[in-house]
């Protein structure tokens, strides 16, 4: 089958999830919650093939990996999403204009969304439960990293699928290679929306090649600014979770900023990283003052690559300004705008700094750790959103939608 078949196959399939109830949806939701936890074992099996051939100090090995737990959390998840209310059919808009014609703006769902993706394989079950519930039909495009896990997984929705009598190619996962990557950027006419999920590479890529509308989502150079009104205690434990908590997501820290005025208590703040290992790419002033603390082997001078990076690994930069403003120009400058944070007993400085940053996610006195779909209580996110347009932050059900104009008359014609 050419890649163009398949697509129509997908497209044609869309069409018919306009016929299914939410009551079925649902229904269909929590089976596959229940094959994915009885099936622990083949995609464990699976994904171990996928392991093996990837060096377990690479940034991407803890993405890859699937466990048990992972795979209970996944399925109670899908279970989530099948709770929440549907998002389609909502009214947003209506209005009986003076010759009587009804105006309705309601929403509806995209039709077809590709993802392209890396070595995510839970990925592949949370973008299908979203997509279903939306009503969207959606063709993956997963990194080769994880091809034996994403086959398993597939293969399982499918199975659930054709158990309910339906069309199984709502649901199409591309092979490995670049002419998959390039054949779904350009379906125009078969392929909605395309949401890259991945490093900045990736998203640059689909950016730059797609011929489709793009949502970019995933890559994240998260700061977070200990301010000279910061409480000591409550920030450390704040750098040290979102630091340590899983750093291969893309909403944990790179970058701690440090007033000038609390450089004496930078020891303390990074006491608890030393327990992870966390090597510190520190500038000047904070180097001066850790040398010597700080574990010789974990601490290591600042570059200017040290800045604008996103680690995905166990290492942390350390940035000294002089004043609130210049923590926010260096924020605005190596912001993936993705999420930031300010750690400051000064409501002030807090109510300023959540009006200008410019960033899908802005915390005081939290953990970025945060900005996840689940965590605002969204169900399972499809991505976090970096840009404006339509959607931004973590996407959920309510961002796979569009909407649709109804205008109902009784003979009405216009002058």
């Amino acid at each position: 089958m050419n890649f163009h078949e398949q697509f129509q196959d997908t497209l044609n399939a869309s069409r018919e999830l306009n016929l299914l109830s939410n009551d079925k949806v649902n229904e269909v939701l929590v089976k596959i919650a229940e094959a994915a936890a009885k099936s622990t074992g083949y995609i464990l099996r699976e994904n171990q093939k996928d392991l093996a051939r990837m060096e377990n100090s690479d940034p991407k090995y803890d993405r890859l990996k699937l466990t048990a737990d992972r795979i209970k959390n996944i399925a109670d998840d899908i279970r989530n999403v099948a709770s929440l209310p549907s998002p389609l059919g909502r009214v947003l808009y209506h209005n009986v204009r003076p010759n009587g014609l009804q105006i309705s703006k309601v929403t509806v769902p995209f039709g077809v969304i590709g993802i392209v993706y890396e070595a995510r394989p839970n990925v592949t079950f949370d973008v299908f439960s979203l997509c279903l519930k939306s009503g969207n039909a959606c063709i993956l495009k997963g990194g080769s990293d994880a091809f034996y896990s994403n086959q398993a997984i597939v293969s399982i929705i499918h199975n659930v699928l054709e158990l309910n009598n339906i069309n199984k190619h709502i649901l199409a996962l591309l092979p490995a290679g670049r002419e998959a990557t390039t054949e779904l950027l350009n379906a125009r006419g078969f392929v909605d929306l395309i949401i890259p999920r991945g490093s900045q590479g990736l998203i640059d890529y689909v950016r730059q090649h797609a011929t489709i509308p793009v949502i970019e989502t995933g890559a994240g150079i998260c700061h977070t600014y200990f301010d000279e009104f910061g409480d000591l205690a409550k920030g450390a434990q704040i750098i040290y979770n979102a630091k340590t908590r899983r750093v291969s997501v893309c909403n944990a820290l790179d970058c701690l900023i440090i007033h000038k005025s609390r450089l004496k208590d930078l020891p303390e703040i990074s006491n608890l990283l030393i327990n992870s290992d966390v090597e510190i790419y520190a500038d000047k002033q904070s180097y001066d003052v850790l040398e010597g603390i700080y574990p010789e082997h974990l601490l290591k001078p600042a570059t200017n690559e040290s800045f604008g990076t996103e680690f995905l690994s166990y290492k942390m930069a350390v940035k000294t300004v002089d004043s609130f403003d210049g923590a926010i120009a260096h924020i605005a400058h190596y912001s993936s705008r993705h999420s930031e944070a300010i750690i400051s007993e000064n409501k002030a400085n807090c109510d300023l700094f959540l009006r200008v940053v410019d960033a899908a996610a802005v915390y005081v006195n939290a953990s970025t750790a945060f900005t996840d779909g689940a965590q605002f209580g969204l169900g399972a996110e499809i991505g976090i959103s970096t840009q404006k347009l339509h959607a931004r932050g973590p996407m959920a059900l309510e961002e796979l939608t569009s909407i649709k104009w109804l205008v109902e008359g009784d003979g009405q014609i216009r002058p």
